[in-house]
């Protein structure tokens, strides 16, 4: 089979599409050909040689996936051979065929494509796993950073169909206009002094729950925003990993700080994220309460201009690549 593959660490040159070796489906496994992949910023890091995937995992780039099964292990009950499913994965999205366990596939929702399916899985996984983990309530107040993305485009719906009010930042102002078309309440550009248009936008009061993915230089005026209470839950660092933390403000507000990943959690775990979104996101889809994020297409053969589109962040929503 043919993957994409990253020849040397650096920039979206180094992708080249080759010929591979095709994985054989272990116990508990399904192989797919690939229909399409989506493009995430962990893709990225990877790519750079900052993020090397987890033991065991496949190194070629690619975390989540739409296909059709093509062979599946014995002791595997569902999905079967014919089945069209998306997937979320710990690597080797990027090529014609993919082995993954059977626990981390879903069908698709109803009413979606096949190859915009494929941007659904590792956005959603991330986004419902820590607001669960931060036990987001109806009526509190969550602020997203990066509303734009991929994973902001469905915490401001995801937010809004639990009956929360959700405040994004972005930096410029067509996506601050995309992130209130999806219905975020506030909208704030991260150029300047974000926090304080964050704060207004509380009335001083701060919110309840933040998911950032910028990191250490937000790590401050995170927590000085947090409401007696909030929690700050980081779950990526696009510019550093190292902040200052106040533990006195941290105490003064009865606070919690977390940081957390995906791609390396044991696959029961994994299973079980995939099993809720099954049961609670699906149906927001199927009833147009969730809708997709703004996706670009690109062919795999052409990622290099997908990955340009993504470095130079002019990307709204998700990128897949259609295989």
């Amino acid at each position: 089979m043919y993957a994409l593959i990253v020849t040397r660490f650096g920039g979206p040159e180094v992708l080249q599409w080759q010929e591979v070796p095709t994985p054989v489906p272990g116990a508990g496994e399904v192989r797919l050909t690939v229909t399409a992949a989506g493009v995430n910023h962990a893709d990225v890091n990877q790519r750079e040689g900052h993020y090397p995937p987890p033991p065991g995992a496949s190194d070629i780039l690619g975390l989540e996936c739409s296909g059709v099964v093509n062979a599946a292990a014995d002791d595997v009950t569902w999905p079967r051979v014919g089945d069209t499913v998306v997937a979320l994965l710990a690597g080797g999205g990027y090529a014609e065929q993919v082995v993954v366990p059977a626990g981390q596939c879903l069908p698709l929702p109803d009413g979606i494509d096949v190859v915009d399916g494929a941007t659904l899985m590792e956005a959603t996984a991330t986004a419902v796993s820590n607001l669960d983990l931060v036990h987001l309530t109806p009526g509190e107040t969550v602020l997203m950073h990066g509303g734009a993305g991929g994973i902001g485009s469905f915490v401001i719906q995801y937010g809004k169909a639990l009956g929360c009010r959700v405040i994004v930042t972005a930096g410029r102002a067509d996506k601050l206009e995309y992130c209130r078309s999806l219905g975020a309440d506030a909208a704030i550009d991260y150029h300047g002094d974000w926090w304080e248009g964050v704060a207004a936008a509380t009335d001083g009061k701060g919110v309840d729950v933040i998911i950032d993915v910028i990191g250490g230089p937000y790590l401050e005026h995170n927590v000085e925003l947090l409401a007696r209470g909030g929690r700050l839950c980081v779950i990526g660092r696009q510019q550093g990993s190292r902040g200052t933390l106040d533990l006195g403000a941290l105490q003064a507000r009865q606070a919690t700080v977390t940081a957390t990943g995906l791609r390396g959690r044991p696959l029961a775990e994994k299973a079980a994220i995939c099993a809720g979104i099954h049961e609670r996101v699906w149906p927001m889809i199927a009833s147009g309460a969730v809708k997709p994020s703004h996706i670009t297409r690109f062919d795999i053969r052409h990622a290099v201009d997908a990955y340009a589109l993504l470095d130079g962040g002019d990307n709204m929503g998700k990128i897949v690549l259609a295989i």
